[in-house]
């Protein structure tokens, strides 16, 4: 309950709460429509599922300016690959952030939009922004790994004495080891490897069933409430 609470005084944490929600919401219409069960209650879910989502584009209005600000804040990182990641997703998050607002507008009924055309605007820009999270994910990963065997092959005194050691020890092991000690870069990778089939899904260039959308939708929502949690499980700079 005090994690409900802790995240329901936060905006991000409302989003993330909500957004778990509609996917599971679409999730669940998938598998009772596949079922054949009862069409009153696959109604209701997706009711449930576009209220949600509806809610959700409330709650954003007006962070595309956030996004921008924050995108002036990240050029000025230290790390070159960091910096031009992180800047080119906030920007490319700020455009998604923009046609999900024309697209609420439309959807409050205070201007009549093209819907289809505005969703495919926004999913192309939330597919940049992740591309690059992505990008920044396998980066810190092979700077760890490679942190890792200079400190093995220094500990063991020469190179081959390093590569043995290390090929020594189990994948398993070394695979625990690294998500016990570098949660914060696992759990945004798994966030953002779920979140990026949503948006090829949705532009057409891999199908997936609402069922599969929904259930990477849970996943990834649920490593974002992760990271909002523990900040052991938060990437930084963000």
């Amino acid at each position: 309950m005090d994690v409900i609470v802790k995240l329901n005084s936060q905006t991000a944490g409302r989003d993330k709460l909500v957004r778990l929600l509609q996917y599971a919401s679409k999730a669940g219409w998938h598998y009772m429509q596949q079922k054949e069960l009862s069409r009153q209650s696959v109604d209701k879910l997706k009711s449930l599922e576009y209220t949600f989502s509806s809610f959700r584009k409330l709650l954003r209005l007006g962070r595309f300016l956030d996004m921008l600000y924050g995108a002036l804040s990240s050029i000025h990182y230290p790390d070159v690959i960091v910096r031009v990641t992180c800047t080119l997703s906030k920007i490319a998050n700020a455009l998604f952030l923009l046609a999900d607002h024309i697209l609420w507008i439309g959807r409050a009924g205070l201007v009549n939009i093209n819907i289809d055309k505005w969703n495919k605007v926004a999913n192309k820009y939330w597919l940049y922004s992740i591309t690059m999270n992505l990008a920044r994910d396998v980066y810190e990963i092979w700077q760890i790994l490679e942190r890792d065997n200079r400190r093995l092959r220094l500990s063991s005194g020469v190179c081959l004495a390093g590569d043995a050691a290390r090929k020594s020890i189990p994948l398993s092991v070394r695979a625990a080891t690294f998500i016990h000690d570098h949660k914060d870069i696992v759990v945004d990778t798994v966030k953002n490897g779920c979140d990026l089939m949503i948006p090829l899904s949705s532009l057409g260039y891999v199908r997936l069933s609402p069922g599969a959308v929904g259930l990477l939708g849970v996943i990834s929502s649920l490593a974002a409430i992760v990271s909002l949690i523990d900040p052991l499980a938060r990437l930084t700079p963000a």
